[in-house]
């Protein structure tokens, strides 16, 4: 039997703002929660309990709060060794956080974030958020642009957003020949096309009174297809990459190798010869930044094998001008599908897996390639999460290899959620001295961290950091979040999807 994992918390008292249950979407059955999450689930409750008390709080304030995410780290710390770097004072004392890490100490870029066209997805249900512990509808209201704003800015120290595509093609003519508009260009809806994400990124930094919003381009190599002749229809490509420049500003490319919006029959490559005219025609207009989806295999059943992250070097290679964000690190496979270890050939010996070790490798045979970042939207939060050993190894290797100049901050939020508890993790995460002997991994340090979380996309998109951070604290959206914060605006703390009625 199955039951909600939101009902299964509060009949259990569960509270936590980290995740510690696999939770199914309903297309599979779900797992039992592990013994080592058990354990850390139960010391949250234990520890949440005293210290809330102790601090004569109500046990929600408590969680919604940075001392409720330190309790949750040094749980975790306690059951799965020390991924964080967080004292116990910092469980009971919010002016310990606050000296460690002062408000505005970081400058936070997310370069992949999300919200939909109206439609309702499975994200916020997904097996390897295990108990979220926020409130995460599962409507379309989870998942709109309103609450998109206020899980991105209100609950998070995010500064600013860059609307990340999800592949959707445009119908740009009707069948009278006039250019369409708008929601006519979409008529299906598409989760979040791209005149959706150019006409949010305005209205947000409109209501802001500053930009803190960028967005993606959804258009790609095989976007528009003349299928009699089995070829790309390049007038047609042109006319959208018009658009998107031009009407649309958008300030990269979000490719999806393994989709197929034209109908093509397949999809394409980064170094095949579509992508090559692709470049040379964006190159000629002024746009050389492009985020490629890679790993995530499973997303595709029959094109998974075209996330691979091979591709990558190649196109590096010859265009140099061009910058490549390979987003999620090339994981191939999430901890929400089964065996996702033994899917991902991880090997504990050297701290390797798919097809992360893909493109780490293409760096260790080229190493004055310096046009590939690696991103780190579901790969770290989901990792740190799962497996916090694997998480160092991820980001040890990321780091290792191609420098934390090149490591580039996302969340792939609101799909999981305000990114806050993301945020607080990498603030506290760090490689064990262990790890770092053995593996040639280096500490993480604050300066590291500091890139990570936005100077290296502020470079990649040109935003002027200094001038950010003088112009924020005046904009409507900052006046907007005190208020909210003032009047007891917090997360909340139940979880949807289902587990076993029994666990």
């Amino acid at each position: 039997m199955w039951i909600r994992k939101g009902l299964r918390d509060m009949k259990k008292g569960v509270d936590s703002p980290m995740p510690t249950q696999v939770v199914s979407n309903e297309e599979f059955i779900p797992r039992r929660q592990t013994e080592a999450q058990k354990r850390v689930e139960h010391l949250i409750g234990e520890m949440s309990a005293e210290k809330s008390k102790k601090l004569g709080m109500d046990r929600r304030s408590f969680m919604a709060s940075a001392m409720g995410m330190a309790t949750c780290l040094v749980a975790s710390n306690k059951v799965f060794g020390k991924a964080f770097d967080v004292d116990e004072v910092e469980t009971m004392e919010l002016a310990a956080n606050e000296e460690k890490f002062p408000k505005g100490k970081y400058f936070v870029i997310d370069v992949q974030s999300h919200f939909t066209n109206g439609q309702v997805l499975p994200f916020r249900q997904m097996e390897f958020m295990k108990n979220m512990g926020f409130n995460l509808k599962n409507d379309a209201e989870a998942y709109s642009f309103k609450n998109f704003v206020k899980e991105m800015f209100y609950d998070s120290e995010t500064s600013m957003v860059v609307i990340s595509g999800v592949p959707t093609r445009e119908i740009n003519k009707g069948p009278d020949g006039k250019v369409l508009e708008g929601k006519a260009r979409t008529p299906t809806g598409g989760i979040l096309p791209s005149w959706l994400m150019s006409q949010s990124k305005k209205e947000l930094n409109a209501i802001a009174g500053s930009q803190r919003a960028l967005c993606q381009g959804n258009l790609a190599p095989n976007h528009y297809w003349n299928k009699a002749e089995n070829k790309a229809d390049k007038a047609a490509t042109i006319e959208q990459m018009e658009r998107e420049l031009q009407t649309y500003g958008i300030d990269s490319w979000k490719w999806y190798c393994h989709t197929d919006p034209g109908q093509s029959g397949g999809g394409f490559q980064l170094d095949d010869d579509n992508a090559a005219w692709f470049y040379e025609e964006s190159r000629k207009r002024g746009m050389k930044l492009i985020s490629v989806h890679k790993g995530y295999s499973y997303q595709s059943r029959t094109l998974g094998h075209l996330a691979n992250p091979k591709d990558v070097e190649k196109a590096a290679l010859n265009n140099p001008d061009f910058n490549f964000v390979v987003y999620h690190s090339a994981i191939q496979h999430g901890p929400n599908e089964p065996d996702w270890q033994k899917s991902n050939q991880y090997d504990p010996t050297t701290g390797d897996f798919e097809w992360h070790k893909t493109l780490m490798d293409i760096k260790k045979r080229n190493p004055k390639i310096n046009n590939v970042y690696c991103e780190i939207g579901s790969f770290f939060g989901v990792l740190v999460v799962a497996d916090p050993v694997l998480a160092m190894h991820g980001m040890g290797k990321n780091i290792k290899h191609y420098g934390s100049d090149h490591v580039i901050w996302g969340t792939d939020c609101l799909w999981w959620g305000s990114p806050q508890w993301v945020i607080e993790a990498f603030k506290k995460f760090q490689i064990s001295d262990e790890m770092c002997e053995k593996f040639g991994y280096q500490k993480i340090t604050d300066d590291d961290k500091a890139k990570i979380f936005g100077l290296n996309a502020a470079k990649l998109y040109k935003v002027n950091v200094k001038e950010k951070r003088n112009a924020f604290p005046a904009d409507t959206l900052d006046r907007l979040k005190t208020a909210y914060l003032e009047r007891g605006g917090q997360r909340s703390n139940v979880a949807y999807g289902w587990v076993r009625a029994d666990d």
